[in-house]
């Protein structure tokens, strides 16, 4: 572990003591979710939801224009690696809770796929179920990448090592018959991943996330780009063998110049640990699907508005919270 990693985490942890101290000194309650990259889609929807939950004190009530999320509560999106990433730090305590994916929870609790060999996470507890992501295979233009396998050989950004997107890339790639080694890998955020793209230092990159993304508008307004489809007979095996995923289309007209392409989609969730006590999570859970917060996903980015009550239970693979759960029979999802 670099020195600025380890700064990095520790600046987290101190910044997360301090805030703690705060709250016993102020009557605030101090509520983290980890998100990912400030240019995907974890950390803004995060942010949205961060501030619909939250209702710090002597704010004013909801009847008069003011919060309408759980009195007394600072909720805070922070940035992250991403899914591995969002489950250390829950399971740490750095995280109070965390956006991640359906296929990584699953694998935290069981011990199995990319957890294999380690201790099942048994505390991991579901808050919801949030949206679809969309695998993205962005490739520069005169790459010549047409497929997965054309990769081969090719600079290809994986995303960091603690994110969702690493472990669907490198299971994407043996899908195809391919091995992290294959390409001339980079471990990068699709911030710069991009940048690579437009300064020519990169051909392609990964990126799991719900379209659109901001990064790949950009890319794509500029110099251009490509996706590459996921799909084939490798792809209906893949799907066939992890229930986690499911074939799906990224529209055409997404981004300027892309036409519809196939690709598989994997299920963001919202999840958090037993160690939150269960009138939080339940009141969380409250102010999640109120009328207030469903103004600001449907104002806020663009994903939020898929963001449902009806879907809120769909694809979860782990037990839900005991508050989560709570509030699921008390309006009717849980019979």
């Amino acid at each position: 572990m670099s020195h600025i990693r380890i700064t990095r985490i520790c600046g987290i942890a101190a910044g997360v003591a301090l805030i703690s101290g705060l709250a016993i000194a102020q009557g605030m309650n101090f509520f983290t979710i980890g998100t990912g990259g400030t240019s995907a889609t974890y950390y803004p929807l995060g942010g949205t939801i961060a501030n619909s939950i939250s209702n710090p004190p002597n704010s004013r009530p909801c009847d008069q224009g003011g919060s309408c999320g759980v009195p007394g509560l600072v909720a805070i999106a922070q940035s992250s690696q991403g899914s591995l990433n969002n489950i250390n730090g829950i399971q740490s305590g750095v995280f109070s809770s965390g956006f991640v994916q359906s296929d990584v929870a699953y694998w935290a609790y069981n011990g199995t796929g990319v957890y294999q060999g380690k201790p099942a996470y048994k505390d991991l507890r579901a808050i919801a179920a949030l949206y679809p992501e969309h695998i993205h295979l962005v490739a520069r233009k005169g790459a010549n990448i047409a497929s997965v396998k054309d990769l081969e050989g090719k600079r290809v950004s994986l995303d960091e090592a603690g994110s969702g997107t690493y472990v669907n890339a490198v299971a994407i790639l043996q899908a195809f018959g391919l091995e992290e080694k294959d390409v001339k890998a980079e471990y990068v955020k699709p911030g710069p991943a991009a940048d690579g793209i437009k300064n020519n230092h990169l051909d392609a990159f990964f990126i799991t996330t719900g379209y659109p993304n901001s990064a790949i508008i950009e890319i794509s307004s500029s110099v251009g780009a490509t996706l590459v489809p996921i799909a084939g007979p490798e792809v209906d095996a893949f799907v066939k063998k992890f229930g986690f995923y499911s074939v799906e289309t990224i529209p055409a007209g997404v981004y300027q110049g892309v036409p519809e392409t196939k690709t598989i989609a994997v299920g963001a969730q919202w999840v958090t640990s037993t160690k939150q006590p269960a009138d939080l999570v339940y009141e969380i859970t409250k102010a999640l699907w109120n009328k207030n917060t469903r103004h600001q996903l449907d104002n806020g980015h663009a994903k939020g508005k898929v963001v449902k009550l009806e879907t809120a239970l769909d694809g979860i693979g782990i037990p839900l919270h005991e508050g989560a759960e709570r509030y699921y029979r008390e309006i009717g999802k849980i019979k």
